[in-house]
C-alpha cells in the first residue's frame, strides 16, 4: 500500500484548495498529519483551525461529529472558502484598477501641466529672442560668446544672416579684437556676401576688376565654378590694359590652383608676372603652385620675389601652412624637411602639435 502524499491527506480532509494544506512543515499541514495518524492536537493547533474558520476540522478533531458529518459540512465550507476568495481578488482587482486610474489620471494632469507651462514659456518674448539667438550662434559655430563681445557679435550674426554686408571696420574687428569668433562659418558667409556683391557689381557696370574682386572671395568660400564662370564671361576686349589684364591671369591661375591644375595656375601666373613684373600677387601664385608641384626651390625662389614686391611674410607662412596641410604624408615629409633647412625658426610650426598630427 502506497504511503499517502500530502495532497491525498488535504484532499482526504476536503483542505486541498488551501494552499498551506500540500505544504511541507505548515502549521496546517502538520495538524492534518497529525489527524490522518490519529494523532491529538494541542490545544494551540485547535485554536489555529478555530482562527481559520475551519470549524468542520475542529469539530473533527475533537471528535463532536463523524468524519460523514464532516464530509457533509465540509462542502458548505469549501463553497464560503471559494466565495471569499472570489470577493477578496475582485476586491484586489478593484483597487489594482483604481490606482491605476488614479495613476493615468496623475500623469495625464502632469503632462497637460508641463504643456501648459511649454507654450507659456515658447510664448514669452524673452524665451523667444533667446532660442532664436541660440539658433543664430549654433549656424554660425559659436557656442559662446564672450560678453563684452556679445552685441556687436550679435549685431554682426543678424546682419549677415539676413544677407548684408560687413562693413570694413566690422572685419577689421572680427580679425583682430574677435578673431575667436571669426569662425569658418562666419567667414564663409562673409566671404559669400562679398562675392554676390561684386559679382552683382560687375553684371551692372561690366568692369573686370569687380569680377576679379567677385572671383576672390567665391575662392575663399569654396565656390570655386562660380568664380571660373564670372571671369569667363569677362570679354577679352575689356582686358586691354596690363594691370588689368596681370589681375586677371593672377586670379583665374588660383581658380585652377584650387582645381588642381597646377600646370594650366603656373603658366597663368607666369603671364600675369610678365605682365605686372612689380606685383607681389604672381609671385605668391607662382610659389604656391611649385611648392604644391614640389618644385620647393622654384617656391622659394618666387616667395622670395613676392616679400620684395611687398607680400608679408605673415601671408606667405599661412599659404605654406595650408599647403602643408593639405598634402599627403610624403608631401609633409618633404616639404617640413624644405622648410626646416630653409629657416628652422621661421619654420619651426611644422614641429606643432597640430601639424604633427597630419603626419
Amino acid at each position: 500500500m502506497s504511503i499517502p502524499t500530502l495532497f491525498d491527506i488535504a484532499r482526504h480532509f476536503c483542505v486541498s484548495d488551501i494552499a498551506g494544506a500540500t505544504i511541507p512543515a505548515t502549521r496546517l499541514s502538520n495538524i492534518l498529519n497529525s489527524m490522518h495518524h490519529g494523532r491529538p492536537l494541542t490545544e494551540l493547533s485547535l485554536k489555529f483551525l478555530q482562527d481559520q474558520n475551519l470549524i468542520g476540522l475542529h469539530l473533527l478533531a475533537t471528535g463532536q461529529i463523524t468524519y460523514e458529518a464532516f464530509i457533509a459540512a465540509s462542502s458548505l465550507e469549501l463553497q464560503a472558502r471559494i466565495q471569499a476568495a472570489e470577493t477578496a481578488r475582485q476586491t484586489k482587482e478593484a483597487e489594482l484598477v483604481a490606482r491605476e486610474a488614479e495613476w493615468a489620471a496623475k500623469y495625464k494632469r502632469e503632462c497637460e501641466a508641463a504643456e501648459l507651462a511649454r507654450k507659456v514659456r515658447e510664448s514669452d518674448p524673452k524665451y523667444i529672442a533667446k532660442m532664436k539667438s541660440q539658433a543664430l550662434r549654433r549656424r554660425y559655430g559659436m557656442d559662446f560668446i564672450e560678453q563684452p563681445l556679445f552685441a556687436r557679435m550679435m549685431d554682426i550674426l543678424k546682419r549677415i544672416d539676413s544677407g548684408s554686408r560687413l562693413t570694413v571696420d566690422d572685419f577689421i574687428w572680427l580679425t583682430t579684437a574677435a578673431t575667436e569668433h571669426f569662425t569658418e562659418e562666419l567667414q564663409f558667409a562673409y566671404h559669400l556676401r562679398e562675392a554676390e556683391f561684386f559679382a552683382d557689381e560687375y553684371r551692372r557696370t561690366q568692369d573686370p576688376w569687380n569680377a576679379v574682386n567677385a572671383s576672390g572671395h567665391y575662392r575663399k568660400c569654396n565656390q570655386t565654378d562660380a568664380a571660373l564662370e564670372l571671369l569667363d564671361s569677362v570679354p577679352a576686349n575689356r582686358l586691354k590694359n596690363p594691370k588689368t589684364k596681370a589681375a586677371m591671369c593672377t586670379t583665374r591661375g588660383g581658380v585652377m590652383r584650387d582645381m588642381g591644375r597646377l600646370n594650366d595656375a603656373c603658366q597663368l601666373g607666369e603671364q600675369g608676372h610678365a605682365l605686372q613684373p612689380q606685383d607681389f600677387r604672381p609671385c605668391t601664385l607662382l610659389g604656391a603652385v611649385h611648392m604644391e608641384m614640389g618644385n620647393f626651390g622654384e617656391a622659394r625662389n618666387w616667395y622670395a620675389q613676392a616679400e620684395e614686391r611687398g607680400a608679408s611674410e605673415r601671408t606667405i607662412d599661412s599659404d605654406l601652412r595650408g599647403i602643408f596641410l593639405r598634402g599627403d604624408k610624403a608631401k609633409r615629409k618633404a616639404m617640413k624637411a624644405f622648410l626646416l633647412t630653409e629657416d628652422p625658426n621661421r619654420y619651426r610650426w611644422v614641429n606643432d602639435k597640430r601639424y604633427r598630427s597630419t603626419q
